[in-house]
């Protein structure tokens, strides 16, 4: 289920795990940077697991939350996305390489240190944890220090790419009855949303032999609803809301018409509030 939020001037659902249901109880917004645009973004770390947020929006609709009717039918929803995908742009400037040369070593906490976004801070452990597939690591003393690899990168990308792959035809009947070639196009443009084009989706089409363009216009195409919610919103604690259903990952190859993205949209932080019947 969903929960009701209490905004500014009008309230939001947002649709996200329970804190505490299956994780460290804890859950809070961050602001981070997309790793394609670099644009600020908001994403919601529940139960130490990072989630990204939708944003879905029908063209008239409302929601009825209890005895209260919401005016706008707008639908958010959180879920969880590799981490790997958001620190790797941080992990390739930190090693500062040139030419040849593979770069420096350097502390995770001076990786994840970035001006204007202390977020980064709270995904320490996460980081910890993951980025050792993509990374080189040495010990001294019982300091850590991460390198990023290129070869290690280009084979945690390679085995996403499959795995997509594979997944899609299962996920939709029109992907069944597609050429494998298409499929293959499809799964790289679809994790392209999450990568800068230079150096690793470039290095993705040159390894499959794909053209970029093409490539980055089939996300165009199939792309039904925005998929963050590009606000600016500092770190926050999220209030505990219903449990939600797993959220179907999978995309209709068919051309939609694009949802119109709301302009001036207010701070997601101020937006949502823990909601509170009013009672007389």
């Amino acid at each position: 289920m969903g929960s009701c939020w209490e905004g500014i001037d009008e309230s939001r659902l947002l649709i996200a795990p329970v804190p505490g249901a299956n994780g460290d109880g804890s859950a809070r917004f961050l602001s981070l940077r997309h790793p394609k645009s670099g644009v600020r973004t908001s994403y919601l770390l529940c139960n130490g697991l990072l989630q990204e947020l939708h944003w879905f929006k029908q063209p008239y609709g409302s929601w009825f939350l209890g005895d209260y009717v919401s005016e706008d039918g707008s639908l958010y929803t959180a879920t969880p996305i590799d981490p790997v995908f958001i620190m790797l742009p941080l992990f390739e400037d930190a090693r500062m390489k040139k030419g040849d040369d593979p770069g420096k070593f350097r502390q995770l906490d001076e990786i994840l240190f970035v001006n204007d976004y202390p977020g980064y801070q709270q995904l320490f452990s996460i980081a910890k944890d993951c980025m050792e597939i993509v990374c080189e690591s040495k010990e001294i003393g019982s300091t850590k220090f991460f390198r990023l690899d290129d070869k290690k990168v280009f084979a945690w990308l390679h085995y996403k790419v499959c795995q997509l792959k594979q997944t899609l035809p299962a996920l939709d009947q029109n992907y069944a009855a597609r050429e494998e070639k298409d499929t293959l196009a499809d799964s790289v443009s679809i994790l392209g949303e999450y990568l800068k084009d230079d150096p690793w989706l470039k290095l993705l089409c040159d390894h499959f032999k794909l053209n970029l363009p093409e490539a980055k216009r089939i996300v165009a195409d199939i792309e039904v609803c925005p998929s963050a919610i590009e606000s600016p919103v500092g770190s926050s604690n999220f209030s505990q809301g219903k449990n939600t259903s797993e959220k179907k990952t999978g995309r209709n190859v068919k051309q939609a018409k694009k949802v119109k993205v709301e302009t001036e949209s207010r701070n997601i932080k101020e937006m949502f509030t823990r909601a509170s019947r009013r009672r007389n």
